[in-house]
C-alpha cells in the first residue's frame, strides 16, 4: 500500500475527528472509532479542531507532505527490505506544549502493520524525513524481530527506540536527532542503565512501571528509557560496525551486552 491520502479525508472531516477515525476502524481489531481517536491523540494527533483547519490542511498540501513521505517510504523499503504498509498522516496537536518543546510539534506512532505521522505546519522537509525514518524503523523491527510486541519487556522497548533514533543519526546526522538524545552525559547514562534499567529490564509492556521508566513518568528521569536505549545501541555500533538493516534482527540482549 502507499501513503493514504488522508488530506482528502481531512478536507471533509477535519472538524469531525470521530467520523474521521471511523475510516481507520478496518485497520484495527475490535475497537471503536472513539477508542482509536483517544489512542491517537495520546500520541500527538490534534485534539481540538482549529477554526482555520482548512488552511492548515492546505499548508500541509502545499508542503507536499504526502508526496515526501511516499518517496521516503519507497527509499527505506528498498534500503531496509521493509514491509509495504498503510501510512496515515494527520495534523499534530498545536496545544501540546511538551511535544512542541521536545519534538518541534511533530510525533508518530508505529505498529507492525501500519504507521501514523502527526505533522505541524512548521515542520521542514528533513524533520519529516527524520520522523518517518524513526517510525518506519519501528515497523521494520517489529516485523523482523521474532518476538510479538505484546510480549515485549522493558529491554525490548528501549532497544526498539534506540535502534530507531540511531537510524535517524545514520541518515541525517546529529542536527536532526531528537532533543532527548542530549539530556544526559554518557557517564550518567551508564549509571542509569546499571542502577535503574538493568534491574527492571524484564518488566512487561502491560505493566505501568514499564511505561513510567520508558518515558520518565512520575518519579523517573525524563525520557530515560529512550535515552538509555539510544546510548546502548550507539555503544554497540561503535564496537561492532553493523548496518541499520543488520541491527533489525539482532536480539536486545546482544545489543545491550547482557
Amino acid at each position: 500500500m502507499s501513503v493514504i491520502r488522508t488530506d482528502k479525508w481531512l478536507l471533509d472531516l477535519y472538524d469531525k475527528p470521530i467520523e474521521l477515525c471511523k475510516k481507520l476502524v478496518k485497520h484495527f481489531d475490535d475497537v471503536y472509532a472513539d477508542e482509536i481517536y483517544n489512542h491517537l491523540i495520546f500520541h500527538g494527533m490534534y485534539r481540538h479542531p482549529l477554526k482555520n483547519g482548512k488552511e492548515l490542511i492546505q499548508k500541509l498540501q502545499d508542503n507536499k507532505v504526502w508526496e515526501l513521505v511516499e518517496t521516503e517510504k519507497q527509499q527505506l523499503r528498498k534500503l531496509w527490505g521493509g514491509p509495504d504498509i498503510p501510512i496515515f498522516i494527520f495534523p499534530s496537536d498545536p496545544n501540546n506544549r511538551k511535544m512542541k518543546r521536545d519534538q518541534n510539534g511533530k510525533s508518530g506512532l508505529a505498529f507492525q502493520d501500519k504507521l501514523f505521522l502527526f505533522i505541524s505546519k512548521d515542520n521542514v522537509e528533513k524533520e519529516i524525513r527524520a520522523l518517518f525514518t524513526h517510525e518506519y524503523n519501528h515497523v521494520c523491527r517489529l516485523s523482523r524481530y521474532s518476538k510479538k510486541e505484546k510480549d515485549y519487556v522493558l529491554l525490548d522497548s528501549i532497544i526498539l527506540e534506540g535502534l530507531a533514533e540511531n537510524a535517524v543519526l545514520d541518515r541525517f546526522g546529529e542536527k536532526y536527532v531528537a532533543n532527548w538524545t542530549t539530556y544526559y552525559s554518557e557517564d550518567r547514562l551508564e549509571e542509569l542503565w546499571k542502577e535503574l534499567i538493568l534491574p527492571n529490564k524484564d518488566i512487561l509492556k502491560i505493566e505501568r512501571k514499564h511505561q513510567d521508566i520508558l518515558y520518565g513518568f512520575r518519579r523517573y528521569p525524563k525520557m530515560i528509557g529512550y535515552c538509555v536505549g539510544f546510548y546502548l545501541v550507539k555503544k554497540y555500533l561503535k564496537t561492532n560496525g553493523k548496518t541499520t538493516k543488520q541491527l533489525l534482527e539482532i536480539k536486545p540482549e546482544a545489543i545491550a551486552q547482557v
